[in-house]
Formats: C-alpha cells, sequence, structure tokens
C-alpha cells in the first residue's frame, strides 16, 4: 500500500472510535470547512434586493386582492339568496294532533288514574292535548243539580286530577277539560244557555288555577250569543300563564257560511268542523276547506269527521286518517278512532292489540293484524304532521275535485312539498294534477294501496290513477 494511502487509513482511524456497547462514533473536525446555506448577514442582505422587495409586495396585494374578493362574493351569496319566510306564530294545539277520551271509565278501568297509565301510548302516538271529559256531577236535563266545580267519584279524585295534569304535562301533552254543561242529553244547554252560562264563566276559571291548558264547549253556537261571552274570554285574556290556554269549541250542523261566522263572532283559539259525511261530494267538501281556509288563520280550524263513522264500511278508515291529518289546521281524533273501532264497540279492544290471538281463530288474528296496520298508519302520518311545516304551517292549494275525490297540495317556503289525493268512490280516478312547481314525478311517502302505490315509489302527478276507497301522500323536494 502507498505511503498516501496509508496516512488516509490513518485519519479516519483517528475520527472513529468504538463505544463501549460497540457502537461506533465519529468525530467531525472543526476545521473541516463544510458550509451548508446562507448564513444571516448573507440571508438579510439578499431579502433587501429591490427583487425580493417587489415579490413581496406583489404577494400581499394578492392575498388582500383575494381576501376582498371572497368578502364580496360571500356578500352577494347572502344578498341574492333566497329569504326564509319567517314561521308563524303558533301554539300547543297547532303542533299535532287532538284526542278526546268522552268516557274515561270506557278507555280504561280506572277513570283518571287509568288515562294516567295510558300517557305513554298517547306519547307514542304523537298526541299534542287531551280533549278530557267531561266529568262534572249533573243529571240529565236537570240544571239544578249541575256542579261544573266538582268531579264525579266514578271516574276519579281531585288528587288523581292533579297526578294526571302533572304526568301529562312532563310528557309535553297538554289537557283541555269539556265543561258541556248537559252531555247526557242532546240538548247541551238545558234549552236555555243563560241558567247556565254564570256557572260556565265561573268554572273557567277555577279550573285554569287548577292546571288546565284549556276549556272545550260544544255547540258553542248557543252560547256565543249569550251576553255572558265576553266575560268568558276576557278570562282567557287575562291568565298570567307563560304557556297560552285555549278556548275552544265545536259546531256542528251549520253551512260553511254560518261556520265562517261563527269563528269571527266567537274569538275562539280553535274551532272543531265536521267534514261532511264520507259520501258527500269532492266538489263541495272542496268548497268548503277552501272558504275557511281562504277566510280564517288555520291556527283556529279544527277538523274531525262527521259522528263516530270511522272503521265502518262505507269509510276507509286510512283514507280519512290522511285527509285530516294534511288538511290546513288541527287534526281532531276521538279515542278508538286510531285503530279504526266502530260506533258503539269497546275501546278495551285497543288494548287488546297487544295480545296474541290463537292461531286457529283466523278470523280474529286477520282483525288484529289489521288494526295494529291501521294503528302504525296513523302513527306514521301523526309524526309527519308534527316534523314536516308544510304540513304543520304551510300553504294549502286546492289541485282536484270530483264527486267522489280529491286532491290538494301543501307548500312552506323552501321545505318539501305534499300532495294528497283520496277517492272515496266505488270507481278509479285519474286525476291531472298541474301546478307551476311540480315535478312530472313525486315519491310515495304513505298509501293506502301498497300494491300499485308502495312507499318510495315515484308516480306521475299529470295522470295520478288512484283505486276505489284509497289515499296516497305524495312528496318532491322544492324546486329551487
Amino acid at each position: 500500500m502507498k505511503d498516501v494511502e496509508l496516512k488516509e487509513v490513518d485519519q479516519v482511524k483517528q475520527l472513529m472510535t468504538r463505544e463501549n456497547n460497540g457502537c461506533v462514533k465519529v468525530t467531525v473536525s472543526e476545521n473541516a470547512g463544510v458550509k451548508y446555506g446562507l448564513s444571516k448577514d448573507e440571508l438579510i442582505q439578499i431579502a433587501g434586493t429591490a427583487g425580493w422587495v417587489r415579490t413581496r409586495w406583489a404577494l400581499l396585494v394578492l392575498f388582500w386582492l383575494g381576501w376582498v374578493g371572497m368578502l364580496a362574493g360571500a356578500i352577494v351569496i347572502i344578498v341574492q339568496a333566497p329569504r326564509c319566510k319567517p314561521i308563524p306564530e303558533m301554539n300547543w294545539w297547532n303542533e299535532g294532533l287532538l284526542y278526546q277520551i268522552s268516557d274515561l271509565n270506557t278507555f280504561s278501568d280506572n277513570g283518571l288514574k287509568g288515562v294516567e297509565e295510558k300517557l305513554d301510548y298517547l306519547s307514542q302516538m304523537k298526541v299534542k292535548g287531551l280533549v278530557l271529559g267531561p266529568i262534572h256531577t249533573v243529571q240529565a236535563d236537570q240544571p239544578d243539580t249541575l256542579n261544573l266545580n266538582s268531579i264525579k267519584s266514578e271516574v276519579g279524585t281531585e288528587n288523581e286530577l292533579e297526578s294526571l295534569l302533572e304526568q301529562a304535562h312532563k310528557r309535553g301533552i297538554s289537557i283541555v277539560l269539556n265543561l258541556t254543561p248537559n252531555y247526557e242529553k242532546p240538548s247541551v244547554w238545558f234549552k236555555n244557555v243563560t241558567t247556565v252560562a254564570e256557572k260556565i264563566r265561573e268554572a273557567c276559571a277555577y279550573w285554569l288555577t287548577k292546571g288546565f291548558d284549556g276549556i272545550f264547549l260544544s255547540d258553542l253556537k248557543d252560547i256565543v250569543l249569550s251576553h255572558y261571552w265576553p266575560s268568558i274570554q276576557v278570562i282567557f285574556n287575562q291568565t298570567d300563564n307563560i304557556k297560552k290556554v285555549a278556548l275552544m269549541g265545536s259546531v256542528t250542523g251549520l253551512s260553511v257560511e254560518e261556520v265562517s261566522l261563527l269563528l269571527n263572532r266567537s274569538g275562539v283559539d280553535l274551532l272543531l268542523t265536521e267534514l261532511a259525511a264520507p259520501a258527500g261530494s269532492g266538489v263541495r267538501q272542496a268548497q268548503a276547506i277552501q272558504k275557511l281556509y281562504s277566510g280564517h288563520l288555520q291556527t283556529s280550524l279544527g277538523w274531525s269527521l262527521s259522528g263516530r263513522s270511522l272503521g265502518s264500511p262505507a269509510v276507509p278508515v286510512r283514507l280519512f286518517h290522511t285527509l285530516l291529518f294534511t288538511l290546513p289546521g288541527t287534526p281532531v281524533f276521538s279515542a278508538g278512532d286510531e285503530v279504526g273501532l266502530k260506533a258503539g264497540e269497546n275501546l278495551q279492544t285497543m288494548w287488546d292489540l297487544e295480545n296474541p290471538v290463537e292461531a286457529t281463530n283466523a278470523t280474529a288474528k286477520t282483525l288484529q293484524e289489521e288494526r295494529i296496520a291501521v294503528r302504525d298508519f296513523f302513527k306514521a302520518l301523526s309524526d309527519l304532521k308534527r316534523k314536516e311545516r308544510s304540513l304543520l304551517h304551510g300553504e294549502y292549494v286546492s289541485f282536484h275535485n270530483s264527486a267522489t275525490s280529491l286532491a290538494f297540495l301543501r307548500l312552506w317556503d323552501q321545505s318539501e312539498r305534499f300532495i294528497t289525493a283520496v277517492n272515496w268512490g266505488n270507481d278509479s280516478v285519474t286525476m291531472k294534477l298541474t301546478n307551476s312547481d311540480l315535478p312530472a314525478q313525486a315519491q310515495v311517502r304513505l298509501s293506502t294501496d301498497a300494491e300499485n302505490l308502495a312507499v318510495d315509489l315515484k308516480v306521475s302527478v299529470e295522470k295520478l290513477e288512484l283505486g276505489p276507497k284509497q289515499a296516497v301522500l305524495l312528496s318532491y323536494p322544492y324546486p329551487g
């Protein structure tokens, strides 16, 4: 090996020493003369040159121009974006269905206590308010026995009533007390309203202090004409409750013009109006609905069906569930309507649905399955009513009406739109639905005809085919 090569090897050895653990330690001489990058002084000198100064200024200007441009773009988008309509003022009775329990002991075996035991069931049905009773004491057609501030002993005690109110309020369910005086006879006012009007006024004040959320009066047209009526209204206008209490009433046998006049004259918070008989003309139905909707706030409109006819062969239950839940206003049902009970049928049948029927009794098993399906349909509609703005407080647009069919649109601002179509006739109908923002197709949300109009199916709205005794609820998105 040459001398030069040996010297180089010796230098490398001097720079490398072995540690105790076998690792090699390399020592770099301080005078190795290796230099990486620029020094601080050199960087400062270069950064101060004219070229780099201009570059920095250009980047700064570009940053601020970009920021101002994005700000201007955001302002333009906000200004040009469609404004959301303000939500109309609504009270608790406009936010879901009302459920009437007229006979507490028929509804359950334990009167007031039994109603409290069923509160979870009512919550599942999305009930917003109960119309309870009447529960006061009176002998039929004997006004001298009327005591509106008492509770019939057979339905419970005042302590049980207080417990029911407390538990219902915890679940978000309001309770309205029916104070119809002579409730066991056709003449609810004993044929002379002035004999009980003063008692009505005193009873309204008394029960509202007990925690009730409203008072309900049947055949309202009679007492509205009494000179006591303004003093009754004052009670509801002067309550100190944070939550508004409601004055409600119902009318029967009046023309749509008379109902409209009564709404204006009475000033009630909610007037329950019965739809015409199911065999009635769809044209008249549409005219009545349109007149009441166009002349009054929908927050004061309540809808039920004439008589206790749901569940009868002439009335397709789910069809009228669909109609009542999607009209502008508050749907009002009687206990048992959610499963399609017929007039005179025992309400205990509702609670028996949870008990399995023997497989050998095919008829009973089929009926039970049908009623459970009806209840599920009712619950689905109730859920939609509470959460969809178009159904809750949207505009109402009449689409189609004939002797036996009806169709209308519910829409609100930029929310999803809903189309209701019902045909209670014995023949199929073809509805030609037209509107400026209607798409060619809409989606089935709920239907009574699972074979031809299955849920989530897309169907034509230009020629909507609907079979006899059928109903469908369609939806389509806001067109933008």
